[in-house]
């Protein structure tokens, strides 16, 4: 069965890059193109950036430090991974420091208003 699912791919893919420019074909068949789990994994990451920015409009005693801490770090560190991985994987990278600079604010939302709390009581 695999292999009849790998023809068909196979065809939808010639008769694809026949229509495409030598340009476009270039991107279509790079190694993190969007043929590629380097190009899809991004894609379907994103989503969590814009849940993070949509926690912005959420009232600050209802955020978590420790996850906006650790979707920080994992932003940041991953970051530093897609520039070491091969191929090099830039939109990924993109995704990973937006995510990073979001759980930094949030994190940074968060510390605010536990201090501002504590001087309070």
């Amino acid at each position: 069965m695999s292999v009849a699912i790998r023809r068909v791919l196979l065809r939808w893919d010639n008769k694809i890059q026949t229509r495409l420019s030598p340009a476009f074909r270039e991107k279509w068949n790079h190694p993190a193109g969007p043929k590629t789990i380097h190009f899809w994994c991004p894609v379907c990451k994103w989503g969590l950036v814009f849940a993070g920015m949509s926690d912005l409009a959420r009232p600050v005693e209802n955020l978590s430090l420790n996850q906006s801490a650790s979707l920080m770090l994992t932003g940041f560190i991953w970051t530093r991974y897609c520039f070491v991985i091969i191929p090099k994987n830039y939109f990924l990278a993109s995704c990973n420091l937006f995510l990073g600079l979001t759980g930094l604010t949030q994190a940074v939302r968060v510390a605010q208003y536990k201090l501002n709390k504590k001087e309070e009581d």
